[in-house]
């Protein structure tokens, strides 16, 4: 008798130990999670980012960024939505972000439909994969059943991968979230609909030690026209496309122009020359399909970085503050 209680100890022990490491991956997330609780969360949303799109379509890139942005900062939790003086909102790679607005008006159409049931965390991922749509992108069914967070602290943006950044440094902090370097590729892919601040360009323009005075892997023939858009001295915060000629669709354009040295950003730029990622780009800028598949592959994979679940964190009233 003695044996078959410590041997039905073992197995809930493994049981439950399973069930944890499932739950730390994000495993208790499910399509349709609020099928029969708020059965109308996802065409809500959907209607909501198309809304919002129609009047200001840069509203797309920002969700996409900022679900990207949560996810790498104490995993997909909603926590880049807490408004305050020192939250994630507030850091220098969040508070440009357009955008937020399309969340909280979500939320509270959904609050008035059912309660206290969608959280924030699901809604941003949801409304992610709706910019990816209204853009012509692939569409994708996203688990759900996160819960929202209440710490969000500025400082935690830190480690977010930048601008200028090395493929070598982007792998790891890419891996450190469990995404490979494929993933890195796929995912950098949505600067297709990407725009950036003039403030990381114009190192690579001007003053380079170089015959012309820029980044030499810029393409000679585009230089002029990347130095019309972000003139020396000119509006640092001025915004540009990070795919030139097709900033306003998801498509294979940016790998493209990664191929013929048309690459905005110094980070993008080394996709193509770094050996250790150059041979996902050329696979893109081949096929249309691949990229889509691969990238709503990518998506639900960072989707499920950190999440909470269960009866973990909250099920916030309002996005821009903890119950």
């Amino acid at each position: 008798m003695e044996v078959n209680k410590t041997f039905m100890v073992m197995v809930i022990t493994f049981l439950l130990l399973g069930l944890a490491t499932t739950m730390a991956h994000g495993q208790g997330t499910k399509v349709g999670f609020y099928s029969k609780t708020c059965p109308k969360a996802e065409s809500i949303i959907s209607s909501t980012v198309q809304t919002h799109f129609k009047s200001n379509p840069r509203i797309a890139p920002g969700i996409l960024r900022m679900h990207f942005h949560d996810c790498f900062v104490r995993g997909c939790d909603g926590s880049i939505l807490i408004a305050g003086s020192s939250t994630e909102k507030t850091a220098a790679p969040n508070s440009g972000i357009p955008g937020y607005n399309v969340i909280d008006d979500a939320k509270k159409q959904l609050e008035a439909a059912c309660p206290g049931v969608v959280s924030c965390a699901d809604i941003l991922a949801l409304a992610a994969r709706d910019s990816v749509v209204v853009t012509k992108g692939i569409s994708w069914q996203v688990p759900t059943g996160r819960r929202d967070g209440r710490v969000s602290i500025a400082s935690d943006t830190n480690n977010l991968p930048g601008p200028s950044e090395s493929i070598a440094s982007q792998t790891s902090k890419f891996k450190a979230k469990g995404l490979n370097t494929q993933d890195l590729v796929t995912l950098v892919g949505g600067h297709t609909i990407g725009t950036a601040a003039c403030r990381f360009v114009t190192g690579r323009l001007y003053n380079v030690n170089s015959s012309s005075g820029a980044d030499p892997s810029i393409d000679p023939t585009f230089l002029p026209q990347l130095r019309a858009l972000c003139p020396r001295n000119g509006d640092a915060s001025k915004r540009i496309d990070l795919d030139t000629g097709s900033g306003s669709h998801f498509d294979i354009s940016y790998f493209i122009n990664l191929s013929k040295g048309r690459g905005i950003l110094a980070s993008d730029q080394l996709l193509w020359t770094d050996a250790s990622t150059k041979g996902f780009v050329q696979r893109y800028l081949k096929s249309l399909s691949t990229f889509n598949s691969e990238f709503a592959k990518a998506m639900v994979k960072m989707s499920k970085i950190g999440v909470l679940t269960g009866t973990q964190g909250e099920i916030r009233k309002v996005c821009t503050a903890i119950n």
